[in-house]
Parts: C-alpha cells; structure tokens; sequence
C-alpha cells in the first residue's frame, strides 16, 4: 500500500495471476488495546501483562483476526481496492504476533473466475524473521468499473484508561463497614443500591422507612433483606427526620439518600432542630471521573448552595478541602481553583471580587491546606496550554484538584456537561454535617454509587479519628 492520497482500483479485466500488493505494519499495544474495544474481544491473553505470562505464550499477544483486518485493508484499498466484496476468508494462524512485532503482509491474485468475477487470493503474513504468522486464501468479487477517490480522513482516537473510583474503592478494603441509614429504600434501584454497597463490605445498611413498602421493593428485586435491620416509619418525611435522629444520636455513621426527593431529605438534615449540622455550612461536592483529565476532579457546590456568599464559599472550599486531604490519605495539598468567567478581577463581577477574597483568606491561613489561585476561568483551571498561551504564573491553574463554582446554577452545568458530553463517572457526597451523606441517584452508574459509598466510609472513618472537624 502506498502513501497515496488517492484510492485507485484495479478492475477485474486489470487483474493478472500472480499480481500482487503488500503492507507493513508493526502491532502497538495501543493497536491491541483498540481493538479489544472494537471488537469486544478482551481475551486476558491480550491485555493483562500477568495473566498473559502464565499462558502457553508467556506474554501479552495481538488478536489472531488484527492480521485478518490487515488483509482485509489490502483488498479494499489497494488490490483489487475500491469497490471489492470479500465473500469469504480462509486463514490459519501459525504464530502469535506480540507487541512491537513487524508484520509483512502480501496477498497475490491465486485464480480468476469469469462468472460473477470472482477472484481468488492467496495470503501471507510473515515477521521480520521471515517466519509465516498466518496463511490462507480470500476470496471477492472484483469490482468491473474503474474507482478513483480521494483517501476518507479518519478522526484521531485517543484511548484513555481512567479508573480512579475502583482504586479508591479498594483503599476501603482495611476500614469496616460504616453503620449507614438508607432513607426511604422502596424502590428496586435503591435496594439493589444497598445489596451493591454490602457486598463490597462498604456500609452496614439499617432500613428506614415504610416497612411493608421497602419489603415490596426488595422482593420485587429478587433480594433477601432477611439480614438488614428495618426502622419502620409511616412515609418519606418520617424517614428522614428518623435516620437524622439516628446519625445525632451516633447510631450510625453516615446517611444514604433512597428513593426520596433530595430536597426533603436535606430539610430534614439542616434542620437547627435536629442537631446534624456542625458550625460549617453544609455542602456537596462532586468527585469526577473524567478520560480526558490526567487525574480526578472535584466541583463544588453543584447541587446545595444556590448562590453562596464569600463566607460560605469558604466552608465550601474547607469542606472540598478536607475530602481531598482523606482521598489522598494527607499526602498532597489540593490545588484548588475558583471560578469565574475571567482570571481578572473586576468590581463588577462580584464572582471574581469574590475569588480573590478567598484567595486572601488562603494566604492569611482563614483556609488551610491548600493552594488556592482565583479567579479563574475555567479553561486556565483544566488546560496547561491555556496557562501557557495566557502567560499566567501560578501553583493551580492547568492542574488544578477542586473547582469552586460562583453559584449552583454555574457548578452544575459544569459537572452535567463532563458527564453527559465528557461521559464522566461523577460521584457525590454531602458535606459539613456530622456524619456523611450520599445523595445517589437512580441515574448513577453501579460505580458511581460505589464510589460515593467509599467516599462516606473514608470519611466517617476520618471523623472518627479526630482527623478532620
């Protein structure tokens, strides 16, 4: 196959025995990584470096049919090209290709059949050592009309591996479960939520709500609650003022939203009567998941302060802060940015007067344990290049670990768009109460939820400690 930039076929009539074409590729393990997701085809002998080197080929290999496609890109594009049906493929495999390998592969016109113009090819596929890796026949119609076109341009493709959630899900493997209130579970979503946080051994649930209803649910389900303990109440209301009572009284450890409005049962919880709420404002912080950044992001708040003044975004930011510090066990101070349309301050933009507020509460030790830098916009926040092309000086922008939004309304398009056009995995907890809260939702993923419940037991066991307020 040739450099080309234009595809141009060789007819039928064109086509002489013992014609041939050939390309050379050398298979990546991107190349085997892509087309595992391709095909689905994720065979551990292709992807996992241990499981491989225990299999009778003592290493990673590429998938038989990645030469096949190799054959198959040769008749479609070069012999006989454009306008080629493959009718059928003869192939034997007779060594793996293994990361790094150089392939060459040669296909030669074998016999020519007037009727329907059908021709066959013979195939070979051989390593730089001259060994055969795989041999076979094809078989196509030949196209009858001369094709000349200009080469499709293909999009980049980026593979990205991001599974930060099952990392911090398995650092709770050594904490017990925490002693959790699931608020109103009576639906199947929420049932099978529990199960999912069960048994992964991350909460120890207790059942409030209408007890009739939540045992409806699970049997619905499929699931045995033989084993959960149940706190009956009357209806939803009941259930939360309940399970907030249970979390003032220290019966549990962290509180798990059902199938309840959120607004209800956060009433019930910043409620001055009830006795949940610490001398912080309370608020929720996103954790993301995002392919397209190097590391997990945090936003907040996107879902409980509408529009929150400079002091409680300041508790906003010591509660973000504090749930960096227990992801990361205390080993890095967050680089947390604050948002807003600009990087400059302007008195007429109270988000940005605002941003530099903070910043000089940052610096006068009013918040502690992180790099602070704001305003900023958000592209200065997520993008090194935008740093460079702006010329700007600082410890945050480009890489930064927390995004502080303006307003709710801002700090929940921003996470709504990493999830539904970043498809990010965005988990959520409720902070600056007394125990943690999870707002799941029936939209979340199975990891999602896991996730938040991990996020709540690190916590809880960080309260328990003393080592956060």
């Amino acid at each position: 196959m040739s450099d080309q930039q234009e595809l141009i076929n060789v007819t039928f009539d064109e086509l002489k025995v013992g014609q041939t074409a050939s390309l050379t590729r050398t298979l990546s393990k991107q190349d085997i990584q892509l087309f595992a997701v391709l095909s689905g085809d994720v065979n551990p002998a292709h992807l996992d470096d241990s499981y491989a080197e225990d299999s009778i080929f003592r290493g990673v290999v590429g998938h038989g049919m990645w030469t096949g496609a190799l054959i198959s890109a040769l008749l479609g594009t070069a012999l006989p090209g454009p306008g080629t049906i493959y009718l059928n493929q003869d192939l034997a495999f007779k060594k793996p290709v293994r990361p790094g390998e150089t392939i060459h592969i040669e296909v030669s016109v074998k016999e020519k059949r007037h009727e329907k113009h059908i021709v066959v090819f013979d195939c070979h596929c051989a390593n730089m050592l001259g060994e055969t890796v795989a041999i076979g026949t094809s078989t196509v119609i030949a196209p009858v009309q001369k094709i000349r076109r200009t080469k499709p341009e293909l999009p980049d493709v980026q593979l990205h591996f991001h599974d930060h959630f099952r990392d911090l899900i398995d650092s709770c493997e050594q904490l017990s479960p925490v002693r959790t209130a699931v608020v109103h579970p009576v639906t199947t979503t929420a049932i099978q939520a529990v199960v999912e946080a069960v048994d992964e051994k991350l909460i120890d649930p207790v059942l409030v709500g209408p007890e009739r209803r939540i045992r409806k649910a699970a049997k619905e389900a499929g699931i045995d609650i033989g084993f959960y303990d149940v706190v009956p109440t009357e209806h939803s209301h009941g259930a939360a003022t309940k399970a907030v009572e249970m979390a003032v009284a220290g019966d549990v450890g962290a509180l798990m939203k059902g199938s309840l409005p959120t607004d209800e049962l956060m009433s019930a919880i910043v409620s001055t009567a009830a006795g949940l709420r610490s001398e912080r404002r309370i608020s929720h912080a996103y954790v993301v998941d995002v392919a397209s950044y190097h590391k997990l992001l945090m936003i907040t708040d996107a879902a409980i302060n509408v529009a929150p003044t400079v002091d409680e975004k300041a508790d906003i930011c010591r509660n973000a802060i504090d749930l960096w510090r227990v992801m990361t066990h205390g080993a890095t101070e967050p680089k947390v940015a604050i948002l807003a349309a600009t990087e400059k301050v302007n008195s007429k933009m109270q988000a940005t007067v605002d941003a530099a507020c903070l910043c000089k509460m940052a610096d006068r030790h009013q918040i502690d344990n992180a790099h602070l830098d704001g305003p900023l916009a958000l592209d200065l926040a997520i993008s090194q290049q935008a740093v460079q092309d702006k010329g700007l000086t600082s410890k945050v922008a480009g890489d930064a670990d927390i995004l502080v939004a303006p307003d709710l309304n801002s700090g929940n398009m921003v996470a709504k768009q990493l999830t539904f056009l970043g498809h990010a995995a965005a988990a959520g907890l409720v902070l600056g109460a007394r125990v943690p809260i999870m707002l799941t939702s029936r939209a979340d993923s199975q990891r999602t939820r896991l996730m938040s419940c991990a996020l709540a037991v690190l916590m809880a066991d960080a309260q328990r400690q003393g080592d956060i307020k």
